[in-house]
C-alpha cells in the first residue's frame, strides 16, 4: 500500500483510534486531546493558500517570494503528514531552483522571487543556516522513516556541507552553527548568532546520526548558550560574540521578536529528556512570567531590560502553546488557545485575517505537538503519529 492509499489508510486508523478512546496518544496536561485530524485539516488549509501545484511554497505578504525556510518547513510538514508525492514536489523545486539541482552538492540561495527586470529566480545567493539544518535533518529522517537511502545520504552530505562552511569554531565557545555562509563573522573576532536556528531535537537528531560532526557539541553548548544570552529570561533575535568580552548586543539591535519566538517553540515541542531540555525551559522563562500577568504575548521584547513593547500575532499566541504547557503556566495556555479560536477564518481554514504565512507555519509547530503529530525522542528522532513507534512519547 503506498501514496493517497496509504495516507488515507493512515488518517482512517487515526480518526478510528481517537473514536475508540484506543489511541495511545497521551492528552497534555491541561490543554486539549490529542486530535491528528485536527492537524491534518490545518495543513491541508496551508497548501492550498501557501503551496503550489509544483511544491513552492509563496509567502504573499512577501510579495510572493519564497525562502529555503519556507520550503524547509513545508518538506518537514509532509513528512510528518506522509505525504510522499508532496514530499517529492517539494523537495525537487527546492534542489531545482535553490540548490543548483542538487542538495548534495550545494547550500540553497535562501530567497528566490520576482527580479527588478520582472523574471523570476534568485533574489539572495546566501544561505540560511536554520532552514539547511531542517531539510538535512528532514531528508535523514525521511530516509530512515520511509527506507529512503536516496534521502539519507543527501540528508548527511548536506550535513556536511553545513558543517564546512556554516559551522565555525569560536574561543570560548567552540563549533557554533553561523546563520549564513556569508555575512555573520562581523570582524576577524566577532561573530553573530540567531539562537532560534537551533531547535535542540534537530541538532540532537544530527548528533544522533552523524556522531562525527559538530552537531553533540553544539547541542551541549545550546543551554549555555540561551542561558548567557537571555539575561532576562528573554531569547534576542540575534546576539554578538567576542572573545574576550563575551555576549552583547548585535549590530541588529537587542531585541527579541520574529525570530526569538520560535526559541520558546523549539523548547516546548521537544523531548523534555533530551539532555539539555529541561534546562532551556528554564533559561527562556522570562515568557511563561510575562504571560502570568498579560493576556496576549509582546511583538518584542528589549532583551537587555526585559521591557516588552506591542502585541505579537496569533502566531506568537500560537508557537507558545506547547511552552506554557511544558512550563505548568495553565491559564496563560488557555488564554492563547483562546485567541487562536478568536482569530479562526472558518472561510480559509487559517488563522488571521488574512492569514500570514509566518503564523500559519507556527500554529503548524505548534499545534502538530498540541494535537499529537509531532513528537520527538529523547536522541531526537521524529516519532510521527502514522509510524510504528507513533504514539507521542510520555511527558515527565
Amino acid at each position: 500500500m503506498a501514496g493517497p492509499a496509504r495516507r488515507r489508510w493512515a488518517r482512517g486508523l487515526v480518526a478510528l483510534l481517537v473514536a475508540l478512546g484506543g489511541c495511545s496518544l497521551a492528552a497534555a496536561p491541561d490543554g486539549p486531546r490529542p486530535d491528528p485530524a485536527r492537524w491534518y485539516r490545518l495543513w491541508g488549509s496551508y497548501q492550498q493558500r501557501f503551496v503550489d501545484p509544483q511544491g513552492r511554497v509563496i509567502d504573499w505578504s512577501e510579495g510572493g517570494v519564497t525562502t529555503s525556510e519556507a520550503q524547509s518547513y513545508a518538506l518537514f510538514f509532509a513528512l510528518v503528514a506522509d505525504d510522499r508525492g508532496l514530499f517529492q514536489k517539494i523537495l525537487h523545486w527546492t534542489e531545482a531552483n535553490l540548490a543548483q539541482g542538487s542538495l548534495a552538492r550545494h547550500l540553497p540561495a535562501w530567497r528566490w522571487g520576482r527580479r527588478p527586470n520582472g523574471s523570476w529566480g534568485i533574489l539572495d545567493h546566501n544561505s540560511a543556516a536554520d532552514a539547511d539544518l531542517w531539510l538535512a535533518y528532514t531528508l535523514i529522517q525521511a530516509g530512515r522513516l520511509w527506507g529512503r537511502a536516496d534521502y539519507t545520504a543527501t540528508g548527511i552530505l548536506l550535513a556536511r556541507r553545513i558543517a564546512r562552511e556554516e559551522v565555525t569554531t569560536v574561543p570560548g565557545l567552540g563549533p557554533m552553527l553561523l546563520p549564513g555562509k556569508h555575512g555573520f563573522r562581523v570582524t576577524h573576532d566577532t561573530y553573530v548568532f540567531n539562537p532560534s536556528y537551533l531547535p535542540l531535537p534537530v541538532v540532537a537528531g544530527m548528533a544522533h546520526a552523524i556522531p562525527r560532526g559538530p552537531w553533540a557539541a553544539i547541542a551541549r553548548t545550546l543551554p549555555v548558550f540561551l542561558r548567557a544570552t537571555s539575561p532576562h529570561g528573554f531569547a534576542p533575535d540575534w546576539v554578538a560574540y567576542t572573545p574576550g568580552r563575551g555576549y552583547h548586543a548585535a549590530p541588529q539591535g537587542s531585541v527579541g521578536s520574529y525570530n526569538a519566538i520560535r526559541v520558546y517553540l523549539w523548547a516546548g515541542i521537544g523531548n523534555p529528556d533530551t539532555p539539555g531540555a529541561r534546562r532551556i525551559l528554564e533559561y527562556v522563562s522570562g515568557m511563561g512570567r510575562y504571560l502570568h500577568d498579560h493576556l496576549l504575548p509582546p511583538e518584542r521584547v528589549d532583551v537587555a531590560t526585559g521591557a516588552p513593547a506591542a502585541t505579537g500575532p496569533v502566531g506568537f499566541s500560537a508557537a507558545l502553546i506547547p511552552y506554557l504547557i511544558r512550563a505548568d503556566h495553565g491559564r496563560a495556555s488557555r488564554n492563547q488557545r483562546l485567541r487562536l479560536r478568536a482569530d479562526y477564518d472558518k472561510a480559509t481554514g487559517l488563522y488571521g485575517k488574512p492569514a500570514h504565512y509566518y503564523d500559519e507555519n507556527l500554529a503548524l509547530f505548534a499545534l502538530g505537538w498540541v494535537y499529537g503529530t509531532i513528537r520527538f525522542s529523547a536522541q531526537g528522532a521524529l516519532v510521527p503519529v502514522w509510524s510504528k513507534d507513533g504514539a507521542p512519547l510520555s511527558r515527565a
